[in-house]
Parts: structure tokens; sequence; C-alpha cells
């Protein structure tokens, strides 16, 4: 019996001695900064919010004036272009194609949405977009799209300005 509890405990010494070594041997120093910033802003409460989102709106059409298309058309290929065509008679990939964008929402033909969209009653217009695209889960809840939205006022304005010249139908944005 002692024999057996001895070998226990100095097993149990034996794995603490070596954790503690190896701790010293391969110290790694944390770094001041995290690698990887996430930003975090709080909302004082929900008007604040909705004024800010639809004054943001209003000047967005200020910034169709200095939009560049081929900025536009490099931010949708990285930013859109994975899950959604806009050439005209393009297919749908994961999402529907964005051609002829100024449509009811979710009204393209041969397209499964998902009931959010289908239920929204809306027609696509500038401050629609850049509202789904500040934030498409928060605009329309319960959509099935994955993308976490645009931020950047420009970046929004580039993406609105480059689908409504891949349209049948363009807006007068300027």
């Amino acid at each position: 019996m002692n024999k057996i509890f001895v070998s226990i405990l100095l097993a149990v010494i034996l794995v603490l001695v070596i954790n503690k070594i190896t701790d010293v041997i391969y110290y790694v120093e944390k770094p001041e900064k995290s690698a990887y910033q996430v930003n975090v802003t709080t909302v004082a409460s929900n008007e604040t919010q909705t004024s800010s989102e639809s004054s943001e709106a209003g000047d967005i059409m200020v910034l169709f004036a200095s939009t560049d298309l081929a900025k536009a058309k490099k931010l949708f290929s990285t930013k859109c272009s994975s899950c959604h065509n806009v050439a005209k008679g393009s297919k749908h990939k994961i999402g529907p194609s964005l051609n002829n964008i100024w449509r009811k929402v979710g009204s393209a033909p041969d397209y499964k949405y998902s009931k959010a969209l289908l239920a929204y009653g809306k027609t696509w217009d500038v401050a629609e977009l850049d509202g789904f695209l500040l934030n498409p889960k928060k605009w329309i809840p319960k959509n099935k799209m994955g993308f976490l939205g645009l931020k950047k006022p420009e970046d929004r304005a580039s993406i609105i300005f480059f689908l409504n010249k891949n349209t049948d139908n363009p807006l007068p944005l300027q």
C-alpha cells in the first residue's frame, strides 16, 4: 500500500517539476499590444444610433462625386465578388446577381432568398442599400447574408456607385 501511495505522489511531483522546467525553458514574453485589435463601440441609445445612420445616408450622396470607378471595381472584387456577380446575364453565386440592383428587395429571379428578405417589402434605393451595407444583419434581421458590413461611408459609396454603373436603369447619383 505504501509503495503505491509513494509511486503516485512521486508521479504527481514529477509532472509538476517537468511543467515548471518547461515554463522556464520555453518562456515567451507577452507583447504589450495585441496583434489583432478589436474595435469596440458603444451606443448610448437606439435613437442616437438611428439618427447617426440616417444622417450618414444623407451624406453618402456627397461622396459619389469623389468616387473613382476603378477603385470601386477593386473594392467590389475584394468585398463582394466572392458571393455576388454583377455582369449582365450572370448567374447567381452564393448570393444573388447584383445586376439591375434597383429592384424590390428579394426579387432576383431564380434565387432562394431568406424569409426575412422576402418579407421586407421595400425597394432598393441609395438609402436602403447604404444602411444594408453598413450592417446587413441589423438592417434586415434574420437575413442569411454572412457579411459584417462596410463601416466606412466612402466604401459604401464606392460599392453603390459601382452597382449603379452595372445596371440598365442607373440612378442619377451625382
